[in-house]
């Protein structure tokens, strides 16, 4: 027998406890164990375990990972907490905690606890179960004499009312998941695939195929499937499958590997449901590498069938199979979508022109294409230059693929971006009707939303978004409707707490700023702008951060630069240019103030309700021209509620 942390392990009556308490474990589970708890603090090889745990048949490793999570979840682990087994990556396992072999006296029988069943069917939680004892109880008392003369069918009468009980808390059971099943969609992860071959050449393809299935599931609404930006953190991690359901949030997750070989590239998957630990659907597919294309389409099929997903005509129509495309295109076009990923826009705008040159057919660069336009206008001064390009792009992949759902979503936020919100609403709008589960569709609306001062709408959109993706745009955008609403902690708590991005940081400041916590507001604007100096927001935290050091010459400077650059590029984002403004109302330049404050509102910004309440344009308020302004801001803002609310 062995004891660890509190458990007591007897692998010869097959038994674990906790503190006295049994514990389930499956018979491969114990097996695992055992390896474990033998080896101690030895490295255990997967080689090793699966040679022990499974010595007569031929499996692969993801059934070794999932009956390790399942032991993990058994042991009570946590992704935060106490951890029993060590994963040493590309290796195998090892046992994390001191064992001691202790010796027992088998001769000594526990004596077996006697339930009865009156007891066992009080504790079934089902509706009708507490009454229907109570009344038989009743009845009981009521015929105690009667029931003497007739005692042989007092245990009939009561196997028969538990076997009522169970059937009834059965059907509820079956009801009630029924319903559970329509109303909350599958949550799914689509990891990137992992490179057998630690291949610099086709590294890119791990990320990038991995986004092509998301892209492809986006259509079906039994799915809120987990966008690329929430996963691509797991490229070279180890992955831990309790650790990554748990931080992502979901009840299944895909993960794979590929190797390439030549013109060859075997592509290996697994489709795991957490809950249970039970593998879903395994398969690989080998095939040359110029259809590549077609791995995104197998993967998702397969998927759907594993998940035993149910799809509208519609949804069946739009996972059809993709019109072919030139490999040479098709590869850009992932050199280009990993390229984003990593935060290299420019670079990702050269590789997906390539593939609209390639390929002019093929919607999905041209919407990418679109997207990395975006991204150079708003962070790298592109400017309007640039906006221009991204809205062509998203009307060429609009004409090319009516319906495509993604080019909806970037162009809407483009549109948004650019101050035309009254474009981007019925957009998005319109693609909720395609999936009403696409966690990113409502956060987009919520930023829509917010630029036209509907700020509890904006909020309520982007609270939706984060029920369906706790991690949807949560180290790109921020929730400021309630930093317009005046709730700073709940902005403050609505950021991510790990990331140490300049973007998240500058709205750390921001929230801090608000709250008159100046020299942790001066902290995060300082941090932002040491992470990129380059980035617009970073640029107006350091004037802040000058401001609150009484430095106002440095922070005019810094603001009147900025100004310069947004003239010189066209940037044209007017939420931030409206910051700019702020900035220069918090030092005193009243002047400077209002000339931007009017170059963001007719740039499209117009949250009404937060200009008439915004403490930090306090001192523009006695101000003819800001009245005026914000009455042009007002009349817009009521413009669009009779529009899209009434």
């Amino acid at each position: 027998m062995y004891e660890f942390s509190g458990f007591r392990f007897d692998p010869e009556n097959h038994l674990l406890e906790s503190d006295g308490n049994p514990i389930s474990l499956t018979p491969k589970a114990f097996e695992i164990l055992l390896v474990l708890v033998q080896n101690g603090s030895r490295l255990t090889t997967k080689e090793e375990l699966m040679r022990k745990v499974w010595p007569d048949s031929f499996v692969e490793e993801a059934n070794l990972t999932v009956n390790i999570s399942a032991l993990r979840r058994q042991l009570g682990e946590s992704p935060d907490g106490h951890r029993y087994i060590e994963t040493v990556p590309r290796k195998g396992y090892r046992f994390a905690v001191p064992v001691s072999h202790v010796e027992v006296d088998n001769h000594t029988v526990a004596a077996p606890s006697v339930i009865s069943v009156e007891e066992t069917a009080q504790d079934i939680l089902v509706p009708g179960a507490d009454s229907l004892i109570r009344d038989r109880r009743r009845a009981s008392t009521a015929n105690e004499t009667s029931n003497k003369k007739r005692g042989w069918l007092r245990p009939v009468i009561v196997v028969l009312s538990l076997i009522a009980v169970v059937l009834s808390g059965l059907g509820y059971m079956a009801y009630r998941n029924r319903s559970v099943h329509r109303q909350l969609p599958r949550r799914l992860a689509v990891l990137p695939f992992q490179n057998l071959q630690q291949d610099p050449n086709t590294e890119f393809l791990g990320f990038s195929l991995a986004d092509a299935v998301i892209t492809k599931l986006g259509y079906v609404s039994e799915l809120t499937v987990r966008p690329s930006y929430s996963v691509q953190k797991y490229r070279t991690q180890p992955i831990d499958i309790p650790a990554v359901a748990a931080s992502l949030k979901v009840d299944t997750l895909l993960t794979g590997t590929f190797l390439r070989e030549g013109d060859n590239l075997r592509i290996a998957c697994q489709l795991i449901d957490v809950k249970t630990e039970n593998l879903l659907w395994k398969g690989a597919f080998d095939l040359k590498y110029d259809k590549l294309l077609t791995v995104q389409d197998q993967v998702a099929q397969q998927i759907i069938r594993g998940l035993e997903l149910t799809l509208s005509a519609s949804e069946a129509g739009r996972l059809k199979t993709d019109e072919p495309v030139s490999p040479l295109a098709y590869e850009y076009y992932l050199r280009g979508v990993d390229l984003y990923s990593k935060g290299d826009a420019p670079m990702a705008v050269k590789m997906l022109k390539k593939s609209t040159e390639l390929a002019p057919h093929f919607a999905l660069s041209w919407a990418n294409l679109g997207k990395a336009y975006t991204a150079n206008a708003s962070f790298q001064f592109g400017g309007v230059e640039h906006y221009r390009m991204a809205q062509a792009a998203f009307e060429k992949a609009l004409s090319l693929e009516p319906d495509e759902m993604i080019t909806r979503i970037y162009m809407a936020n483009m549109f948004t971006d650019t101050g035309r919100v009254e474009k981007a609403v019925p957009l998005l709008r319109q693609a909720l009707k395609t999936n009403p589960n696409q966690a990113e569709i409502h956060w987009e609306l919520g930023y829509a939303y917010r630029f036209a001062g509907m700020l509890p709408e904006s909020a309520r959109e982007c609270e939706l978004a984060r029920q369906l993706d706790p991690g949807v745009k949560i180290n790109t955008s921020a929730l400021n409707a309630y930093l317009y609403l005046g709730q700073y902690d709940r902005f403050l708590q609505s950021l991510p707490k790990t990331d140490d991005g300049p973007f998240i940081a500058f709205y750390r400041g921001f929230g801090e700023y608000y709250k008159k916590n100046l020299q942790q507001a001066e902290t995060n604007f300082d941090h932002a702008f040491e992470l990129d100096p380059s980035l617009l927001q970073a640029e107006i935290g350091k004037a802040f951060s000058f401001g609150i050091q009484q430095e106002n010459d440095k922070a005019s400077a810094i603001l009147h630069s900025l100004e310069a650059k947004v003239v010189e590029h066209g940037v044209v984002d007017p939420e931030a240019i409206y910051k700019i403004a702020q900035a220069y109302a918090t030092i005193g330049d009243k002047a400077s103030a209002l000339r931007v404050l009017q170059s963001s509102i007719q740039g499209g910004f117009f949250p009404y309700p937060y200009f008439a309440a915004d403490p930090l344009l306090d001192t523009l308020r006695a101000e003819a021209e800001f009245s005026k302004l914000i009455n042009v801001a007002r009349q817009r803002h009521e413009a669009f509620k009779r529009e899209f609310f009434f």
